[in-house]
């Protein structure tokens, strides 16, 4: 009998864990899509050698200033990114703020739908940005 959820999906573990047994940990369905969000948001633009456009740009902003322009490209590059790698997903919004407490850090915040289950979900990346000197 296919089990009810197998279509959102089963793989390793983001990042990668061995279970007390050994075994190499994986992930399944929702969690599995949770953690290709923070793959997708984790890996920097040219980073996999196979894949140099898989990733997201925000990589690429880690030495600009912190004002409402770069946030901008940020929360547009995360955007992009979300809807060309992970297609069992629908981006609902994607916002950023700064930290009240740490102020190079970006929390940002992703609202997604699973497509196959209409499913809700969100989560909060931490981002740290530096000003540039």
């Amino acid at each position: 009998m296919p089990e009810p959820r197998g279509y959102l999906g089963t793989g390793w573990k983001f990042p990668l864990q061995v279970t007390p047994s050994g075994a190499i940990a994986t992930a399944r369905h929702e969690q599995r899509i949770e953690e290709s969000i923070y793959l997708i948001l984790s890996t920097a633009r040219g980073e996999r050698v196979m894949l140099p456009d898989f990733g997201c740009g925000i990589h690429d902003r880690v030495f600009e200033p912190a004002n409402p322009a770069t946030i901008t490209i940020i929360i547009d590059s995360i955007r992009q990114a979300l809807v060309t790698y992970e297609p069992r997903i629908d981006v609902l919004n994607v916002s950023a703020e700064p930290s009240g407490e740490t102020p190079n850090l970006l929390l940002i915040r992703v609202d997604y739908r699973i497509i196959n289950n209409n499913v809700f979900g969100n989560l909060v990346y931490p981002y740290f940005i530096e000003e540039g000197g």
